[in-house]
């Protein structure tokens, strides 16, 4: 299995941040950007990023945390997202978010030992009215539904 994303390299790193650091919101410009071509933050981008902007590595990690799409790692090749929103888990969700984590052997948070699947908490996909919702590889799906469910981690598994 081949990775879509290139492995951690400083100089690649330190381009990225030079290419986006004079844009407004430059910080999550470049969180997006070193994620987009890596897959996730590596820990070394963060003091680099502070530097190229003048602020405290603090101020970095404390964006950093805030937005959840943001990984410490790679994720797998493909990312199953679960909403547990108010509505969602009003809507059966906690019990689907608990068959995904024994469907896949890893809790929310985590990827699976074959790389395959990174299983992912949400807060809010927006699809409240078509609750319990989730996210394949970016793709929506509304009307969660055992049967839907067991279809999406299987199409992941592959």
């Amino acid at each position: 299995m081949t990775s879509a994303y290139e492995p951690w390299n400083e100089a690649r790193g330190a381009e990225i941040i030079a290419e986006h650091a004079k844009l407004e919101g430059a910080t999550l410009v470049i969180l997006h950007a070193l994620q987009e071509a890596f897959g996730y933050v590596p820990e070394p981008a963060m003091p680099m990023v502070a530097s190229a902007l003048n602020l405290s590595r603090a101020e970095v990690h404390g964006v950093f945390t805030f937005y959840h799409d943001f990984r410490k790692a790679p994720a797998g090749r493909h990312v199953l997202k679960l909403c547990r929103a108010e509505a969602c888990q009003a809507a059966g969700g906690d019990a689907l978010a608990a068959r995904a984590e024994a469907k896949l052997g890893v809790a929310l948070g985590n990827t699976t030992a074959d790389e395959r699947v990174t299983l992912e908490p949400i807060y809010c996909l927006g699809l409240c009215a078509t609750a319990p919702s989730a996210m394949l590889d970016g793709r929506m799906v509304g009307r969660l539904d055992e049967a839907r469910l067991d279809a999406l981690v299987k199409e992941a598994q592959r």
